[in-house]
């Protein structure tokens, strides 16, 4: 077993300031004993931080995604060929001014339960309505994106992990940094030297690459030439990938604790997700794509406006994302995992006559997961003060990025700054903060043994009287934890009911306050 000074030397923190546990935007006061933080750094290996990114391709329409309950007259005369029936639109736990499209129920129960955040008016200056341009945009964190040769989210990944590829895999970092599905990594995970991800073509490349499903064979309507050529190809793909063997063991190890909805693509990718992380890939970004949201025409049903295509996409997103969460919670692995969603741009207010939306500025973003901390952020669009039919911008897009680099990741200010390529963006409170301030954890309170599996014994200097303790998770809740009086001074604390992960023991005495992490394996 560790012991309590060698825990803490193999745990020394390296100086980011300000620091976050599992993402929850802790800061540290200037002053801050090293000792504490030292205690407390281990939570950031223990505990590793995960974005999933979900790309929308083609344009949500955000007005009929989230809908604006409180301009209901408006609403309905400016697209009432494909406007969602009020008494259909799905209500929210106290927020009566929007509701949700009638297929989104998996996001309905997600808001309800306090697992999704909502970004209205989500977008920048000045858009782009051609798909590559804005795509390109989204993707590079620029809207001057030309000159811009890398990607947000390679840029976060080349400065976390200096010098990739060359000496990748190593021990330090024996996985892909980040995991797309799909034949070609997006430009969101290309660094400055080349892409950091991992491009997986679909799930069934990915059970050919661990072992679980034969290598398909190819069209027999191919000529032979074409036919070696094809499976030439494939072949490559599935040899030529340098992490196979981490790939093989994570899937062999990871599970998946729920079902998933059938016949929905963007779940086959995520339920993928899912057992990789639960299989313990120490892959911090998965990317994954669902298509089909260019909705110019036949949007919605003509005899019911709430079926249609776009009610069939938005099936699938929350089906997905709900099953793809309550899977990481059976998992014990959901506090680790955030989400997003996001697409290249919205669609105008008003329809079109194809019983179809075209191509607009500003809609609503999606996040998901633990940690979330303000539900709703921004006012349902304006349908009085439209510009050229168009959403007014609210939030900008690069806002999004810097609170899931700065909250989540972990990320200094400065290094968001260089990430965004030198702006300031400022930060929305999406993530609750569970430390504001702290103080120095003195060596003369004792834990151990730490790291722990069932129990650990407290004790604190004689002559100290103990006024209050606590056990605080990472999500910052409080948690009830049965203990034991061995003598004035030290008590046992009963572990086994608590998942697996680090916590924040909290020891008030009337002498002094002390604070130190807790490892349950």
């Amino acid at each position: 077993m560790i012991n309590r000074r060698s825990f803490l030397k193999t745990t020394a923190l390296t100086g980011l300031l300000p620091w976050t546990l599992n993402g929850l935007g802790a800061r540290a006061l200037a002053g801050t004993s090293t000792s504490f933080l030292n205690a407390l750094s281990g939570a950031a290996e223990a505990n590793d931080r995960v974005l999933v990114v979900i790309q929308l391709n083609g344009g949500n329409d955000g007005l009929n995604t989230v809908i604006p309950l409180d301009q209901m007259g408006r609403y309905k005369s400016i697209r009432s060929n494909v406007a969602i029936a009020e008494n259909k639109v799905l209500k929210l736990r106290y927020r009566e001014q929007a509701g949700l499209h009638p297929a989104l129920t998996g996001f309905q129960n997600l808001y309800n339960d306090g697992r999704l955040a909502i970004v209205e008016n989500v977008g920048y200056k000045n858009p782009s309505f051609s798909h590559f341009q804005a795509n390109d945009i989204w993707f590079k964190g620029a809207v001057n994106s030309n000159n811009v040769t890398s990607g947000w989210l390679g840029r976060y990944l080349q400065g976390q992990y200096a010098g990739y590829p060359s000496g990748y895999p190593n021990s330090k970092m024996p996985d892909p940094l980040a995991i797309q599905i799909s034949a070609v990594a997006s430009t969101a995970l290309l660094g400055p030297q080349q892409s950091v991800a991992l491009a997986i073509q679909d799930v069934d490349t990915f059970a050919r690459l661990i072992g679980e499903k034969p290598t398909a064979l190819p069209s027999p309507s191919l000529s032979s030439i074409a036919r070696n050529h094809v499976q030439f190809v494939r072949d490559q793909q599935t040899l030529s990938v340098a992490y196979a063997d981490q790939l093989k063991a994570a899937a062999g190890k990871g599970t998946n604790a729920t079902g998933y909805p059938a016949n929905n693509r963007l779940a086959d990718q995520l339920k993928l997700v899912a057992r990789l992380i639960h299989g313990g890939l120490q892959t911090k970004v998965y990317y994954v794509t669902l298509g089909g949201f260019d909705t110019h025409a036949n949007q919605v049903n003509t005899t019911d406006t709430g079926t249609g295509t776009h009610a069939n996409l938005l099936q699938q997103v929350g089906d997905a994302v709900k099953a793809f969460l309550d899977d990481l919670k059976l998992l014990r692995v959901d506090e680790r995992v955030v989400g997003m969603t996001f697409s290249e741009f919205g669609r105008r207010a008003l329809s079109n006559g194809s019983r179809g939306t075209d191509h607009g500025w500003a809609s609503p973003q999606f996040v998901f997961g633990g940690g979330i901390k303000t539900q709703w952020m921004g006012a349902s669009p304006n349908l009085t003060s439209l510009v050229n039919n168009n959403i007014n911008m609210e939030y900008d897009f690069r806002q999004m990025y810097a609170s899931l680099l700065r909250d989540w990741f972990g990320v200094d200010e400065a290094t968001v700054r260089s990430i965004l390529l030198g702006q300031d963006y400022e930060v929305l409170p999406i993530f609750r903060e569970t430390i504001t301030s702290v103080e120095p954890a003195s060596d003369l309170l004792v834990l151990y043994p730490n790291p722990t599996t069932s129990e650990a014994t407290v004790s604190w200097p004689a002559g100290e009287e103990l006024r209050e303790i606590d056990l605080v998770d990472l999500g910052g809740r409080k948690l009830r934890v049965p203990s034991q009086v061995l003598s004035p001074t030290s008590r046992v604390l009963d572990l086994r009911q608590l998942s697996p992960a680090s916590y924040i023991l909290q020891i008030q005495t009337s002498q002094a306050r002390y604070v130190r992490q807790l490892v349950v394996h």
